[in-house]
């Protein structure tokens, strides 16, 4: 089995290197929505980043070829996936806060919302739904070299970003009265989450899909959070149960010739099953 998928890197690496980025990437920022108690916002965040996507497609149809080729590149589609989930990150984080309604209920709004004009807006457009029926169904072949220069890059900054400022990120999420009475701008510092949150989304999105996205930033968060007893070890132990889980489950899923980002979501569930169980019986 190991021979097989060793065998199988020249012509996968670049797949391999992203999906594994990735699952870096999102496990460090899904500890802070998950210790946060925020774990459905990352399918709205996803669903948002899909919506981009849609929009972009459906202006790039209406764009002329000759006067306005960017609105029909790849970078367009990622930079709108990237500003939808951001601005959904910063209307999740500010719209609980300053309306009468609850976090879950603009987190729904932003969900249900998102999901249903992405499908709308290119209900005319075979090759727009074919896109999002991928994006939904989660493909992370096809990856470039491009893509894991951006993604370990991405994951670099984010590991440093977090080690730097490691005593007030724990202390806004353990404790925010305690951080504004101590001087810490609580608000500036849930929008810079945020805007950290939608960026990872937005960006992984259109390499890997919703479902391995979502997968990937919630259920190792998930994991370590029934292991660990304090916020501090989640940001070793989620990231470790990522990169372990990740590659295990490509090897399985190049040995059975399943599609690699279920293979991972699945033994990522099967692992916070065993979580739970294992903290009812601590």
């Amino acid at each position: 089995m190991i021979e097989e998928f060793l065998s199988s890197w020249p012509l996968f690496q670049n797949t391999y290197l992203v999906g594994w980025s990735i699952a870096l990437l999102l496990s460090l920022v899904g500890v802070l929505a998950v210790a946060r108690d925020q774990i459905f916002i990352g399918a709205a965040i996803s669903q948002a980043s899909t919506l981009g996507i849609a929009l972009a497609m459906w202006i790039g149809a209406w764009a002329a070829p000759a006067t306005l080729p960017w609105f029909r590149s790849d970078g367009f589609l990622s930079a709108m996936a990237v500003a939808f989930s951001v601005i959904a990150a910063l209307i999740t984080t500010r719209g609980g806060e300053e309306s009468r309604e609850s976090h879950e209920a603009i987190t729904g709004w932003v969900f249900l919302a998102s999901a249903s004009l992405s499908i709308l807006i290119l209900s005319r457009s075979p090759h727009g739904l074919e896109e999002i029926h991928r994006l939904l169904s989660s493909s992370i072949i096809g990856a470039t070299r491009a893509d894991v220069w951006t993604f370990g890059l991405l994951a670099g900054l984010t590991a440093l970003f977090l080690a730097a400022t490691h005593r007030r990120t724990l202390l806004f999420l353990m404790d925010p009265a305690m951080a504004a009475a101590v001087g810490l701008n609580i608000t500036r510092w849930a929008a810079l989450i945020s805007t950290l949150l939608g960026l990872a989304v937005g960006l992984s999105i259109r390499s890997s899909g919703m479902l391995y996205t979502f997968g990937c930033l919630v259920l190792p968060a998930l994991i370590a959070k029934n292991v660990c007893r304090e916020v501090r070890p989640m940001f070793f132990v989620a990231p470790l149960v990522a990169l372990m889980t990740g590659a295990i489950a490509f090897v399985l899923a190049n040995h059975y010739d399943y599609p690699p980002a279920q293979m991972t979501v699945a033994l990522l569930s099967l692992l916070l099953t065993m979580a739970w169980l294992f903290r009812r019986l601590r």
